[in-house]
């Protein structure tokens, strides 16, 4: 087993634990102002914790509301409120092989369907289901090399 096929094996398995997340919405307030109002923690309370001041707490709720907070200053209000910051990605397609999977068939389709254009103005056009096991091959082919060039796929 190479190294990038383990390492893509231990993510994976990483990924899935955050799967059922996606269905998780962060609160309309964003979660620090929602855990901080849950527990009946006032802005000056929560404030005190982080060394800032009121209007500090406010403007870093609204940050998170908005998107724009760091990582860090969730981690540091997360450790205030004697919590832990859970932060990770989960693949769309439900996982990273599932992921390659689609971007090698992309690519794939790209350069058999470029082949038998080709070979369609030379009068020399394969069948439908010819183009089918082509397509197939050449995305076994993809997975098993994994080029730099399935990433650059719009």
């Amino acid at each position: 087993m190479s190294k990038q096929s383990l390492q893509l094996q231990q993510l994976n398995s990483k990924m899935q634990r955050f799967a059922a997340l996606k269905q998780v919405a962060m609160p309309p307030t964003g979660w620090i102002k929602a855990i901080r109002t849950a527990l009946g923690m006032s802005m000056q309370q929560l404030g005190n914790k982080l060394n800032i001041s009121k209007q500090g707490v406010m403007d870093m709720e609204l940050r998170e509301k908005n998107g724009s907070i760091t990582l860090k200053s969730l981690r540091e209000t997360a450790r205030a409120m004697d919590m832990q910051l859970v932060y990770g990605f989960v693949p769309n397609d439900g996982s990273l092989d599932a992921l390659i999977e689609k971007r090698a068939t992309e690519l794939a389709t790209q350069i058999v369907m470029r082949t038998a254009n080709t070979m369609k103005l030379e009068d020399q056009a394969n069948s439908k289901k010819r183009i089918e096991t082509a397509i197939k091959e050449r995305t076994t082919a993809i997975k098993n090399e994994m080029p730099k060039i399935l990433w650059d796929l719009r």
